[in-house]
């Protein structure tokens, strides 16, 4: 045990959070989901839902600030009557952890389990309801600019960035 830290996050989920870098994904599937067959990495959440995972996974992972949509959910399948109220628990869990409303996208079924083999991880939870797999975009910590040693960095509008820095123009080498 450790303080700060839920103890819904397993030793083996801490070390992966840890390993992952800025664009690597996390897959939080439900029960229903094909995990072991998907996985490269599996971690094993049995008897845990996905919303109290999420809350305890975001507590410590950043979603990546430098996507559209950070998190992807699995579309309901046509003419499946299921209506996942589950989502709307996702966004307010996603966004007040985010502080910002965070987009979402929707996966067709299939290629929801084409970016999950490609993830750097699955958690396999005992979640229940019916389309409640939750794919996140890992992001950066933004380095305080007072307080802390090293190399700092500035946050700067992006109405104020140099052509270089914004990309308009293409840098070569000399």
């Amino acid at each position: 045990m450790l303080k700060g830290i839920s103890p819904l996050l397993s030793p083996e989920l801490l070390a992966i959070l840890m390993e992952m870098g800025h664009g690597d994904e996390l897959v939080l599937a439900d029960g229903n989901f094909p995990a072991a067959s998907c996985a490269r990495r599996l971690v094993r959440a049995d008897g845990h839902g996905i919303p109290e995972l999420l809350e305890a996974v975001l507590q410590l992972y950043p979603l990546d600030q430098y996507v559209e949509a950070p998190v992807s959910l699995m579309q309901v399948v046509p003419d499946d009557p299921v209506v996942p109220v589950i989502w709307e628990e996702y966004r307010e869990i996603v966004d007040r952890h985010e502080g910002r409303a965070v987009q979402q996208t929707f996966l067709e079924r299939f290629d929801f389990y084409e970016r999950a083999k490609k993830a750097y991880a699955i958690v396999a939870t005992g979640e229940r309801a019916q389309y409640a797999n939750i794919v996140l975009s890992k992001g950066v910590i933004v380095e305080a600019l007072s307080g802390e040693a090293g190399r700092k960095t500035k946050a700067i509008p992006a109405g104020e960035l140099s052509p270089v820095q914004n990309g308009s123009i293409e840098q070569t080498g000399a």
